[in-house]
């Protein structure tokens, strides 16, 4: 008798457990809901840059939605330069008062191998609190927030003041086909617009679990690839010279290893300093104070300080960094031929023939040619907008506690780069918070977390309104 009941009363306290843990579970709201099936739908089509991948299938999934919700036609473009890497343009029509705002997003992701993962990267995992799967942090639930909200938006007969535009796109991550360059190029018109909100820029950041601000992307380093290369006679390795041309090349190196580009701070980059200097421990608030403040002494050894975290140092100035060599063309030859990839993210005010001077006077060789890897256009830094920043600062005070606004300038690259050598400002707005030390974009199991996503679909509602103005 006690063999049979001790197995049902553990039968019953699962069931009973599991019908609390379910009862403690609020069911979504209808807005959560649709955020969810579409994070679902999207996540679950595969949009790499490979054979397996399609974006086109992600956008045309998107568009049926728009259609269904009764967004005419016309207002639906499904265009691109491949079969596969077709972008989503829509248009929420307002009233005309000003210029339009667009909402950018992209729909491709990197790779994800199965094998790497703990979970299939290309479902919709939900546990432990977190969404995992490849693109929930980069940059589909970007997308999600963007499609859940237009839609809500239509079935609520909201008429903005404006005309709101959403391009979701191709080839942010790589390949050949980016969506934003494509659209500038070919139908501008679609996109145009007095200024871009992109998802996939900027950060809210937590720590520890704690909310600490709404970054607003305004500004990114530019990329930039060097070549440098020496060439030599070469000759028997029996019978060595000084004339060797991997160590013209390496002496060089060595030279550029233990230089630093001189500090050159911004609008965006003094910003962020200022605001969030009370958010850091005493002295690095201190050196956060002072190198902006006015005495130079101070602010170059707050400089040397704050150079000792590649994170700040990267604010700090523009950086060079050797990432690949190659040399030589046998074992028991002389080389005739030693070379370097050299990495530049150069500061939105610094310039390419400034970086390329500087790389040459530091590496002190005429005999090492460096020369530009492919074609470069610098972007511009987007002069921070006072009516988005308020705009911001009123969501915070109202959502989040008044947490700060700070501007940021990215040290790696958006689509807000092409939009801003096109003319049209751009700023991130990820709305979405993520844990600054547990950043796993583009690696294994990706995560965001659940109630962050839907906090994130919760504040673009707000925001696109506020932005837009309406009835």
């Amino acid at each position: 008798m006690n063999n049979t009941l001790l197995p049902l009363a553990g039968v019953l306290a699962m069931l009973f457990c599991g019908s609390a843990l379910a009862q403690s579970q609020p069911a979504l709201t209808p807005e959560h809901q649709i955020a969810h099936d579409i994070f679902k739908e999207l996540i679950e089509i595969n949009t790499t840059d490979t054979a397996a991948g399609n974006v086109t299938a992600a956008t045309e999934a998107m568009a049926a939605r728009f259609r269904a919700a009764g967004f005419p036609a016309e207002d639906v473009q499904v265009l691109g330069p491949l079969p596969s890497k077709k972008n989503l343009v829509v248009r929420l029509h307002g009233r005309g008062q000003a210029r339009p705002i667009l909402f950018l997003a992209h729909l491709d992701v990197v790779e994800a191998l199965r094998q790497d993962w703990s979970m299939d990267p290309f479902r919709l995992n939900e546990a432990d609190g977190f969404f995992y799967g490849r693109g929930t942090s980069d940059i589909k639930q970007g997308d999600t927030l963007l499609v859940a909200n237009f839609l809500r938006l239509k079935k609520e007969g909201w008429t903005p003041a404006r005309d709101l535009i959403i391009a979701l796109t191709a080839d942010e991550e790589g390949g050949a086909s980016n969506g934003v360059q494509w659209l500038i190029k070919n139908h501008r018109e679609l996109i145009d617009a007095e200024f871009c909100i992109n998802t996939d820029a900027g950060n809210f950041e937590t720590k520890k679990g704690k909310r600490l601000l709404l970054g607003m992307q305004t500004s990114e380093k530019n990329y930039v690839d060097f070549r440098l290369e020496v060439k030599s006679n070469g000759g028997h390795s029996s019978r060595p010279t000084k004339d060797n041309a991997i160590y013209h090349l390496a002496q060089g190196l060595s030279r550029l290893a233990a230089f630093d580009f001189p500090t050159n701070l911004n609008e965006t980059t003094r910003g962020y300093f200022e605001h969030t200097a009370p958010l850091e421990t005493p002295a690095t608030a201190t050196d956060f104070r002072a190198v902006i403040g006015p005495d130079k002494a101070k602010a170059e050894a707050a400089a040397r300080h704050l150079s000792e975290s590649p994170y700040f140092n990267a604010l700090l100035r523009t950086t060079c960094v050797a990432t690949r060599l190659e040399g030589g063309h046998a074992n028991n030859a002389l080389p005739q031929t030693a070379a370097a990839n050299v990495n530049c993210r150069m500061l939105p005010q610094d310039s390419l023939p400034n970086v390329q001077d500087t790389l040459k006077r530091v590496l002190a060789d005429d005999r090492i040619v460096v020369s530009v890897v492919g074609e470069v256009v610098p972007a511009p830094a987007s002069v921070i907008n006072p009516g988005i920043v308020s705009k911001l600062e009123s969501l915070s005070g109202k959502l989040y506690g008044g947490i700060p606004i700070v501007p940021v300038m990215d040290n790696g690259a958006s689509d807000g780069k092409y939009l801003r050598i096109a003319g049209i400002p751009a700023y991130g707005v990820p709305g979405v918070f993520t844990d600054v030390e547990d950043d796993r974009a583009h690696g294994k199991d990706e995560r965001i977390g659940i109630k962050d996503f839907y906090d994130g679909v919760d504040f673009y509602y707000e925001f696109i309104k506020s932005l837009a103005g309406g009835q």
